[in-house]
């Protein structure tokens, strides 16, 4: 009971002394730490409003194919006998690549035409002999149709015989061999594959919201992470007219064509399709919003003062932003330091690396 007594007495002197304690201290000090406060400065960067030109441009990603690609299957069963090609090598429509072993097609060929010739001389007496009316119509219309038929079978002799040299379908580069000198390969075996290069395409899926925004010949820029710093220029080929149901996209795709040769199928590359430009529109950093772009603010500094400004923005183009209402030319926007700003907020302006003006100024890629 005593002991109960004690930690009452205890807890209601301090209470007591939490309550006169203020009393106690100086006249004015609430105000005068009020004055600090007001006198602290919040250093930020800015940078200037400016006019400069702005694209607006839908980003995707995409591996390279070539436009045109051929498979160079065999024809005819044989062993190969030479290869004329490697791969990387340029090889044009019609060349030869590789020959086979021909005996049996040459042997079948001049059974052919012997046969031909046979068959030719036939027809010529026959023909004498009907024109003197020694033989009968069914006879004659006989050998004549045994002529062509020998005559059709020479010309698949030929054929057959051509097949024994492999052929490029198309202009391009060999980019894989599959057969060695010494192989026996079977009729429809894949032998070469051959990609053109010129053009490349790259097929990108495009959320159907941008569908009124894409057409045909629209400039396309790409960067490619084997080659980078590049920036290659294409254009829009094709757009398809239909929305995949089930991705909620269409497709585009855009070509290439490199003069430098250094462009190769299946490089991944980042793409970009400029739909719209503006010569002179009002930017700031994107660095400088506040909130998403339906609901975005910009810090304004006045005299050292940041005042806080919804801002309705426009095209976005390489960390800048096009602001259509909110901030005038020539003001300048918060860049660094938002987060400890409050509207009214007295700010100290620091100077800013060289790279923050830079982007400002950078072209988009």
């Amino acid at each position: 009971m005593t002991m109960n007594r004690f930690r009452i007495t205890t807890i209601a002197a301090l209470i007591a002394f939490a309550l006169a304690l203020p009393a106690c201290q100086k006249p004015g000090a609430d105000e005068d730490a009020k004055e600090n406060k007001e006198d602290i400065k919040v250093p930020v960067e800015v940078a200037t409003a400016l006019r400069a030109p702005v694209t607006a441009a839908f980003q995707g990603t995409s591996n390279l194919v070539a436009e045109a690609e051929a498979e160079v299957a065999a024809k005819t069963s044989g062993v190969v006998m030479e290869i004329f090609v490697e791969e990387g090598d340029l090889v044009s429509k019609g060349q030869v690549l590789a020959r086979l072993d021909s005996d049996r097609q040459r042997l079948s060929l001049k059974q052919s035409e012997a046969n031909l010739r046979k068959l030719e001389n036939d027809y010529q007496r026959q023909q004498e002999m009907f024109a003197r009316k020694l033989i009968s119509q069914d006879v004659f219309d006989r050998s004549r149709f045994d002529l062509d038929t020998q005559r059709a079978s020479y010309e698949m002799s030929k054929l057959e015989l051509s097949y024994a040299e492999i052929r490029a379908p198309i202009d391009g580069v060999v980019s894989r061999r599959n057969v060695k000198v010494g192989n026996l390969i079977q009729l429809n075996q894949s032998l070469f594959k051959i990609d053109d290069f010129d053009p490349l395409e790259a097929m990108i899926n495009v959320p159907e919201r941008e569908m009124r925004l894409i057409a045909a010949d629209q400039p396309v820029q790409m960067l490619v992470d084997a080659l980078p710093g590049k920036v290659f220029v294409g254009s829009v080929a094709r757009v398809s007219p239909v929305v995949d149901a089930t991705t909620g996209t269409f497709r585009v795709v855009a070509q290439f064509r490199d003069d430098s040769k250094n462009l190769r199928s299946g490089m991944f590359g980042r793409v970009r399709i400029v739909y719209d430009q503006r010569n002179d529109a009002l930017v700031v950093p994107r660095a400088a919003l506040m909130g998403d772009d339906q609901d975005a603010s910009v810090f304004v500094v006045e005299e050292a003062t940041a005042k806080r400004r919804k801002v309705k923005l426009g095209y976005s183009d390489n960390g800048k932003v096009e602001v259509v209402e909110g901030v005038q030319e020539g003001e300048k926007v918060v860049t660094l330091g938002q987060a400890a700003l409050r509207d009214g907020a007295k700010v100290e302006v620091i100077k800013a690396p060289p790279t923050a003006v830079a982007n400002m100024d950078a072209p988009g890629a």
